[in-house]
């Protein structure tokens, strides 16, 4: 059995949480039944032989392991030989292998993962880690989500939570968990924004080689929607793309990134953006830019709507219990934790 995981820092993660350090994981942790002593690791990675080192996740190197026998419970990838979307995106000669129709299939293809882990799954799942690096690619390109080194998972009717252990990648990361540790499906809604905004335009969510109007990726994008220009975000990267898709994408992006929880699409709501014509996406406010936070208000609604027969239909949204309001303008290169990560 091929075995593709973080394996030693997965268990250095399920020690600490069974410790105390993590306490809103213990429950999820004792169930899983995935421990592993370093002897086993040793023998199954043949010592974490150089040969059978895979590449370095987040939490560091991945090897590839066999177990001999036996009825131990793993989670198995299969092999995905294209690596990782970013692989394709950012490098000038590999990201003419993928044409707008692709790149609609690849944003299309994540936000049904996304569905399943929040909203299919036995227990919800937030991923708090979505990224370029973080989605492979299959033989055809076709998108899996990976690295769930950091996901948590949501017993029960569970919405949200509270957390002072900030961790995620620089840049995707929704203000109001970088700045309160709020943690919410909305959270990954944020994420999956900037990514999607990321592979409209081939380019990463900060740029310090372009002068400081273009750096920022969601900044730069806002403003453009803003002079109703969105398609200059897509020229120079791509020759051919269905001019309608990519503005729909963008404005997508840009709602998926709203300051306000409320405001931003539950993935229900995406899912059926992308695979419906008849529905309505709301003209989107200021994002969530240098650290904007907006109104953090209950709702148990959101403001999307479907025309599909006629009829005006709202989706449910995340319900939230908190009624406060966070502070604006915060700078989001202020924000400075040890957890965090640098993205590729």
């Amino acid at each position: 059995m091929g075995l593709f995981s973080d394996m030693w820092s997965c268990l250095r993660r399920r020690l600490r949480a069974t410790n105390g350090e993590d306490a809103v994981d213990d429950g999820a942790e004792e169930s899983s039944n995935l421990f592993f002593n370093l002897q086993t690791l040793q023998i199954a990675t043949n010592f974490f032989s150089d040969l059978n080192r895979l590449g370095h996740g987040g939490f560091g190197p991945v090897y590839k392991g066999l177990m001999p026998n036996g009825p131990e419970k793993m989670l198995v990838y299969e092999y995905l030989p294209n690596k990782s979307l970013d692989y394709f995106l950012f490098e000038k000669e590999k990201s003419q292998l993928l044409d707008w129709k692709k790149r609609y299939q690849i944003v299309s293809g994540i936000a049904r993962g996304l569905l399943y882990l929040h909203e299919e799954a036995p227990e919800r799942i937030i991923h708090r880690d979505i990224k370029a690096s973080n989605i492979l690619l299959d033989e055809h390109l076709n998108p899996k989500i990976s690295d769930f080194g950091l996901a948590r998972l949501f017993p029960g009717d569970d919405t949200h939570l509270n957390t002072f252990k900030i961790s995620g990648t620089h840049g995707y990361m929704a203000p109001e968990y970088a700045i309160r540790g709020y943690l919410s499906v909305k959270t990954d809604v944020f994420s999956f924004g900037i990514l999607v905004l990321e592979i409209v335009s081939g380019r990463k969510n900060h740029d310090g080689f372009l002068d400081a109007a273009k750096a920022d990726l969601l900044n730069y994008t806002w403003t453009l929607f803003e002079a109703g220009k969105s398609e200059e975000l897509v020229k120079g990267s791509l020759a051919k793309y269905n001019p309608e898709e990519v503005a729909m994408c963008i404005q997508l992006g840009l709602l998926c990134c709203q300051a306000s929880i409320a405001e931003r699409p539950d993935m229900n709501s995406v899912n059926l953006m992308l695979s419906s014509d008849s529905f309505t996406l709301p003209r989107p406010g200021k994002p969530g830019i240098h650290g904007r936070v907006g109104r953090f208000t209950t709702t148990s609604s959101s403001p999307f709507t479907n025309n599909t027969n006629g009829s005006t239909t709202q989706t449910g949204g995340t319900k939230v219990s908190i009624g406060s309001s966070f502070v604006e303008d915060y700078s989001r290169n202020s924000i400075s934790y040890s957890s965090m990560e640098e993205g590729r």
